[in-house]
């Protein structure tokens, strides 16, 4: 096949391929959307001024981008007419999602007028933010759908109605952004949407809706600020436990008591509804590599404190448990087991402890860590714990006694 040439006009200036979508900026330059969109977000993520990468004269988003449609029907003729030759035909795009239709629809979802209309506005964002590769989702978050439908779900809740709720979770997860702006709507409305998320978790309604409720509730903690943590009621922990019981969403669940276990109080009250103990059962039930890393990193928490630590002990699995996850899971795994065996080994070590550390290859692991490929931190908690109770380990013909001599007196 013959080598074609592309009209100069027909390519990017980014990335020198032939566009698709092409639009022109204030600056009088035409670009591919996709790439002068992503040379407009690159420069806000880093805080940097937006240039216009040929003319370098300011560029911003909020300055628009002006569909070409006589360089894009020029393109697509271009194409139809080199086919042959091997070139891809270009579909027309779709037109970008303006700010005022979401405004729009958004205004239709948090109508009183009708509930009719409610919905048919909730169908409509509930597609509109699961189309076009993210970018709609970027607009409509701009637009203000988060408090929106936030304010939906609530009413929902005052009314003890769950039509649309559904529709109003999954836009909520599609379009959530942690902006100081989501993050002042979350605490603004504390106590109130949690007690609706609480109510949609107990209600009559898919798993799949009651998963985005998970998503949407780990979002605002990740969001919210120490104080709003601190105020947690006991019962929010109770209710995130009984939950986990169920496998909904337990990676959700696992990283809300993560982010809220730090704050005031909140550990005490994780451990008293038996968190620790599920928590095992849960691990012992081999979950993915993520979930486990996520266990581990609670459970390195919880047994910071003694009730954490008695609790941890108190199950048969627990000590054989982090000793069988030693070394076969992940360096972030390796690192949370050996936070929860040095914790147990300073501060909860009887003689009981002790030995079951070594029944279940405990220390047989902590000798494998000062052989293995690791990082040296690991190591030298290994060494230390060893150092710890190397006389009663030291007589045990279960383990090398080389081990011992060698790690544990240096």
């Amino acid at each position: 096949m013959d080598e074609i040439d592309i009209p100069q006009y027909f390519l990017c200036p980014i990335s020198l391929q032939i566009m698709k979508d092409p639009v022109t900026t204030v600056t009088g330059i035409t670009y591919d959307r996709d790439s002068i969109e992503q040379w407009l977000s690159t420069a806000e993520a880093s805080s940097a001024a937006a240039v216009c990468p040929v003319t370098k004269l300011p560029l911003s988003k909020s300055a628009g981008l002006t569909p070409n449609h006589m360089l894009r029907r020029l393109i697509q003729a271009w194409c139809v007419a080199n086919v042959k030759s091997g070139i891809d035909r270009i579909p027309t795009p779709k037109s970008p999602l303006h700010r005022s239709a979401v405004i729009k629809l958004i205004r239709g979802a948090g109508s009183r007028r009708s509930r009719a209309e409610n919905l048919e506005a909730l169908r409509k964002l509930e597609e509109l933010a699961g189309d076009d590769g993210g970018k709609n989702q970027q607009c409509m978050a701009e637009a203000g759908t988060g408090k929106s439908m936030i304010s939906y779900v609530m009413r929902c809740f005052d009314d003890g109605d769950f039509a649309g709720v559904d529709r109003a979770l999954r836009i909520l997860r599609l379009t959530w952004s942690p902006t100081a702006e989501n993050k002042q709507i979350v605490e603004e409305k504390n106590p109130q949407f949690l007690q609706s998320i609480l109510w949609i978790l107990n209600g009559r309604l898919e798993n799949s809706a009651k998963a985005d409720a998970l998503v949407v509730l780990k979002n605002a903690i990740e969001v919210a600020s120490s104080v709003f943590l601190e105020k947690l009621k006991p019962s929010f922990f109770k209710e995130m436990v009984r939950i986990l019981r169920t496998q909904t969403a337990a990676r959700a669940v696992l990283k809300i008591l993560i982010r809220t276990c730090p704050a005031g109080r909140n550990r005490t009250k994780i451990i008293e509804t038996g968190a620790v103990f599920e928590l095992i059962e849960m691990e012992l039930g081999s979950p993915e590599t993520k979930t486990t890393e996520l266990i581990f990193c609670l459970l390195a928490q919880l047994c910071s404190c003694a009730d954490g630590r008695q609790q941890f002990l108190q199950h048969a699995g627990g000590v054989g448990l982090v000793a069988k996850r030693l070394l076969r899971v992940s360096p972030t795994t390796n690192d949370r087991a050996m936070r929860i065996y040095e914790s147990i080994a300073r501060f909860s070590a009887t003689r009981a402890v002790v030995a079951e550390m070594l029944t279940v290859g405990g220390v047989t692991k902590l000798c494998m860590i000062l052989q293995a490929d690791c990082d040296v931190y690991l190591k030298k908690k290994a060494r230390e714990i060893l150092k710890l109770h190397s006389k009663a380990w030291s007589n045990s013909p279960c383990i090398q006694l080389y081990l011992l001599t060698r790690y544990s007196k240096t």
